[in-house]
This record gives structure tokens, sequence and C-alpha cells, in this order.
């Protein structure tokens, strides 16, 4: 039998002993040294023992990355083993010369199964389990998080971009300090900072997943995100409010809840089950949340302070109400209590009745990509290591796991109702389709599934709009004046919650304003404010439309956006999208402060000019019409409308140079943004004019 070994050239390249005949010790990180002159290398798995290396789908390793070997991970590395061969580390692989035989054919076709059954292997087996691992034991915990904010955030393209965005500002010295927030497991995984999410790890794009929350066995602190991980399979013990006495007695029943898996076991078959659950005691408490709802730079500026805004609310200090009293409890933004329902389901049967907390959290954000690929669903996501799921020998029925990659997927023509019973019915013999919607078989699967998305989107929906009308009051249409020439009314807006202002967290880029309209006797509309400019915008500053002069400026507009004001270089001050001071520098970065800014709160750079409501405060809206405006007497009507948004679309130009996932482009990504405003809140009056 031939041991497997590593070629001198690759313990070369890779720093390593040759002692050991595998040239490494299982779970011993890594460092790649520079391989060429190139920025990539490949380590290719060979079944022949010539000195030229051949085949197809080399895999790829990043030059100056880590990689963490386990033992799932050297299962490539056996299967060479056994078949006689040995790894070699080359350039990029000639193409078979057109001769090549059979044999080699079918090498090569054993090394790309090779190759997918360990990634296979290497992802099933993670230190970081995935939440559709989760979702088997904890169905609703899973469906309600599947559609969550929490779920969303790595996926959002507009988080990427402005992620990005911001290190080419500051010419990568920001690091990891937006991404480590919305992708813990990235971050643990040391994946790089920008790049698709197409090519992440599946528990990377999950975001805020299972284990981000429930990996964690220490309070971190107000870090901004920076908080470790405890790795480990779906077997290891877990973190949560109450601690294993429910789970002990699961493990102890086998008869009544199943054969199950605690530890790494060949000769033992059963499901995998985490072994403990042990009592953390800041889960069920606020300083959770602060560790990434408090942003605070590293030169000083406050980003976010929905944390610190909450530490100094009536709900901290007079209810005791904590932030998943409101945010995870039975209704969405309100301290009214928890529903009553099983933890788990295991085995078909469900474990005894307890507080149940809504893992939804729904806040402002909503999702603009393909719903194909969000909300997160058990079955619609095929990875690419993964075989295809379709078996023939079913004639055409689809398989139980994931129908198609997310770059598949993106293919998927949502709009034009594949998989439809009118769609199919009317498919003339020519029609083609991409690889794998030829299938109709996968197309009506395809269809079934995103039924089943929109249900939830719908749902989230829902419990978005009742969160903001919580947060959000407007009063009544009170009119002040009425003439013959002139009109003058008022309307209250107010913050609702105890708990923190509105909007709170992002409050810089979260679009929320009064859009008002007024019409005379005949029809005819007289004044307008809270429109949109054709870009989608409100025709404030930061309008393309208004400052290219196209449009007026909305005077009327009443908008409680945060805005960051950054300062010159030579002084003064100017309101800008990003809080990214404008400079002449040819190499802006992220400077250390020249004094403390414990002095100000804040660096001298940048500040936030905050606009939002504070907690039991009042913003009123003031109106008035003259002239033209009130053309003859009669019935005036007015309108008021209090929109919500998860972002201007001022931002979505700023960022739109770095480009945007999933091929998406900034007019889409801006179609998306507007598409999904909220009407919140709306009055109606008249006002009689003699």
């Amino acid at each position: 039998m031939c041991v497997p070994y590593f070629t001198p050239e690759v313990t070369s390249a890779l720093g390593l002993s040759s002692s050991s005949p595998l040239g490494v010790t299982h779970n011993e990180p890594i460092h790649l040294n520079t391989c060429g002159k190139d920025s990539a290398f490949f380590v290719i798995v060979r079944f022949d023992k010539t000195a030229k290396p051949y085949g197809q789908g080399p895999v790829r390793v990043m030059r100056d990355s880590k990689i963490h070997w386990t033992i799932p991970c050297l299962s490539l590395l056996i299967l060479a083993w056994m078949s006689g061969g040995n790894v070699a580390i080359a350039q990029e692989p000639e193409a078979p010369a057109d001769s090549a035989s059979d044999d080699q054919g079918e090498s090569t076709a054993a090394l790309e199964q090779a190759i997918d059954q360990a990634h296979a292997a290497l992802f099933r087996n993670d230190c970081f389990p995935s939440a559709k691992q989760c979702a088997t034991c904890h169905p609703k915990h899973f469906r309600e998080w599947s559609v969550s904010p929490h779920a969303y955030a790595q996926l959002s393209p507009v988080f990427n971009a402005m992620s990005n965005k911001l290190n080419e500002l500051n010419s990568g010295t920001l690091g990891d300090f937006c991404i480590r927030c919305h992708t813990p497991v990235g971050i643990a995984l040391n994946e790089p900072i920008s790049g698709t999410n197409l090519n992440r790890h599946p528990t990377s794009r999950e975001g805020v997943t299972c284990v981000v929350c429930h990996r964690i066995n220490q309070a971190w602190g107000k870090g901004a995100g920076r908080q470790a991980l405890v790795a480990g399979d779906l077997r290891k013990p877990i973190y949560g409010p109450l601690g294993s006495s429910v789970l002990q007695q699961v493990l102890a029943d086998p008869d009544k809840f199943g054969v199950l898996k605690t530890q790494e076991a060949a000769d033992f078959r059963g499901r995998d089950i985490h072994s403990k659950s042990h009592r953390f005691f800041q889960l069920t408490t606020p300083g959770s949340c602060g560790a990434c709802h408090d942003v605070f730079a590293p030169n000083g500026f406050r980003l976010e302070d929905a944390f610190s805004e909450y530490k100094q609310s009536p709900s901290a200090r007079i209810h005791g109400h904590t932030c998943q009293d409101c945010h995870m409890g039975a209704f969405p933004g309100e301290a009214k209590g928890y529903t009553c329902e099983p933890a788990a389901i295991v085995g078909n049967v469900s474990t005894p009745p307890r507080k149940h907390t809504n893992h939804m959290i729904i806040g402002p954000d909503y999702s603009i990509v393909h719903r194909g690929i969000f909300p997160i669903h058990r079955t619609a996501i095929r990875e690419e290591f993964e075989s295809d799921l379709l078996d023939q020998a079913t004639e055409g029925e689809v398989q139980e796991k994931g129908l198609a990659t997310m770059s598949e997927w993106l293919y998927f023509d949502d709009a034009a109702g594949w998989g439809t019973d009118i769609f199919e019915a009317n498919v003339s013999e020519g029609t083609r389709f991409p690889s794998p919607w030829d299938n109709k078989q996968k197309r009506i699967k395809a269809r079934h599934i995103l039924d089943e998305q929109y249900q939830l989107l719908a749902e989230a929906t829902q419990a978005r709009l009742r969160i903001l009308q919580v947060g959000y009051r407007l009063g009544q249409i009170q009119v002040q004046d009425c003439e013959d020439d002139r009109i003058d009314f008022q309307v209250e807006l107010s913050n609702g919650t105890p708990g923190h202002g509105v909007p709170t967290g992002f409050d810089a880029e979260r679009l929320v304003f009064l859009r008002t309209h007024v019409w005379a006797p005949n029809g005819q509309l007289v004044f307008q404010s809270g429109d949109l400019d054709p870009n989608g915008d409100v025709r404030d500053s930061h309008s393309f439309y208004v400052h290219n002069g196209e449009l007026p400026l909305d005077r009327h507009l009443v908008s409680i956006q945060t805005r960051f004001v950054t300062r010159n270089i030579r002084g003064g001050e100017r309101e800008q999208v990003l809080n990214v001071p404008f400079s002449i520098d040819p190499l802006p970065y992220i400077r250390p402060a020249t004094r403390p800014f414990t002095v100000l709160g804040r660096p001298i750079g940048a500040r936030k000019h905050k606009q939002n409501i504070e907690t039991n405060g009042v913003r009123l809206a003031e109106y008035s019409l003259r002239g033209r405006q009130v053309p003859c007497p009669g019935n005036y009507t007015i309108r008021v409308q209090l929109i919500a948004g998860m972002v201007p679309v001022n931002l979505v130009h700023e960022i739109s140079s770095v480009g945007f996932d999933y091929g998406m482009s900034a007019k889409q990504v801006a179609q998306g943004v507007v598409n999904g405003h909220l009407v919140v809140h709306e009055r109606t009056g008249t006002v009689t004019v003699r």
C-alpha cells in the first residue's frame, strides 16, 4: 500500500514538516506561503505517479489564506492514499492530450467525485453547523428566523456594497469592522472581507445564524461584534436560556424520542443532537444584543447607538423591559408577554411547552434579492459540491435536498411565471430554458418553493408593518387657518415606543418621512410634499434631480432621517451620504485621533446630526398653502401618509461603483428598495374655503 505524502514542492510551499506522512497535524492552522508569482495556486490530487499533473476540477486555494485541517478535510487525502497516489501542488494544469485513454477519463471522473465528496463531508461535519441542521428539531424557530433581518444580514447586496465602498474610501483600513457583525461565522472561518456570497461557506451566508447566539459562552461587551464563537459540530454543547434539564429527559428516553447520537461513533446509528445545553446568563438580557447593536468605530465615531438609547429609556429605567420582551415576544414592538410552545420536536414528539421567543425579530429591513435565495429555505439551495438531486430513476421526481445552486436560481424567471400551471400549459416544444430549468419537474418544484417563500415574506411584511405602527404615531390633521387665499394645517408625529428613539440603529440611513397631498374641489392636485423623484429619492439636498436643478427642493419635507456631517480639510462642515470626510489626500485611511474623542464624544472629522424622535418625543409638521395653491372656494381634501423605507436611493448610487452581488444593477437595487416602502399610517381630512 502506498503511504500518502506531500511532495517536496508542497512541503516547501506550505512550510510543513516532512516528518509526518501527511505533513500536517489535525486541527493545526496552516498559513500558505506564496507559490510562484501568481495570486493563486492549485492543489491537485493525482491518481497516477507521473510528474505531470492532469485532471479537471482542481481545488483552488487563495494565496496567504488560512486553512484549518480537520479530520473531514483529510478525507480527500485518504482517498488518494487508498488509490496509491499522492498530493502535488502545481500551477494551472494543462489540458489532457487528445489521445488520453479511457482509463484516464475514468480517473478524472473519480477525481471529481472524490473532491465533491470531500467538500460535502467538510460542510456536513463543519465546526459551525447550518441553521438547516437545527431545523430538524426546531422547525418553528427556523421558520421564524429564516425570514428575519438576522438571516438577511449577510445576503443583503446593499450591505455588502456599502462595506466594500467604505473600505475603498479608507484604503482598506476599515478592515472587517462592518462585516464581522453580519457574518460572524465567515470571520471565524477567515473568509475574505469582500466577495460574492455565491462563494461563501453555507453557514457564513446565513448571517446571524443559530450558532452566532447559541455558541457564545461569555459576555464580550460592546465590541461592535468582536466576539468569539465556540467551535464544534452539531453534537457539541450549545448555550441557551435554561440549561439541560429538558434535553437530558429527551436523551434518557429513546423509546419515546428515538435513538439520538451525541458523539462520533461509526458503529452507532442515530440522529445527531447536541450533547448538552449550558445556561448562559447573558442570552436573555439586553447585553447580548448590545454586542452588535451599539456600533462604535475605532476612531470614536458612534455609528449606531440603539443599545445606548435603550439604557437611558423608560423601558430600561422604569418598566424593566428588555430588548427581547419587545422584539421576541408575542406582539412585535410591545412588551405584552410571550406565547407558550414546545422548544423542540424530537422524533415527531414535542417537548413540554414553555416560553417561546419569536426568532423573526423583525425590523425595518426587507429583502430585495431573488426569492429562491431568501428567505432561507431548507430545500431550495443545492451547494456547488453536491450532486444533482433530480433522480432520473424516479422519472424526474425531485429529491429531498437542495433543488438548485444560488447561481442557477438567479436564472429562474419568477416574473414570467415559470412552473405555474398556466405557463407550463403554454410552453411550446421549441422553448429553451437554462440548465437546470430545462426540466419541467424542477420548474414546478421551484414554483412550489417560491409559493412558500411568498407566503413567509407576506407574514414578515405584516410583522414589519405592525412594529413600525407601534414605533411611530401620527396624529390627526389640525387646521390652523382657513381663508380665501390660504390654508394652514399641522399634524403631530411622535415616538410610540418607550425603548429607544425612532428610527434607531443605523438611523442615518433610515428613510422615514411624511408624504402630503392636497386636492382642490375640482380634483386638481395643488400641493405635494414627500413625493419621489424619478430615481426614487425624496426631493432633499441629496436628490440628483434637485442638485441638477431639474426639480425644486421640497421645502416642506418632514423627514426624521439622521444625517452624516463631515469636516472638510480646511474647516467647515458639509452633509454627506457616507460618514467619510471628503479628502484630497491620495491615500485616505482611518486616522488615529489627534486628541481624545471623549471630549466631544465623537471624532473631529465626522458626526451625526440626529433628527430621529427621542422616547416620548414629538415633531410637529406644519404646512402652509398660499395664492395659486388655493385657486377657488370649496372643499379641499388633505391626505398625510407616514412612509418608511429601508435606505434612501442616493445611498444606492453612492455605493454603486463597487458593484452589487448577484449581478444586480443599481437600478434593480433602487427599484427593490422603493418597492419595499410601507405606508405606516395615513390621515385624511377636509377643509372648506369660503
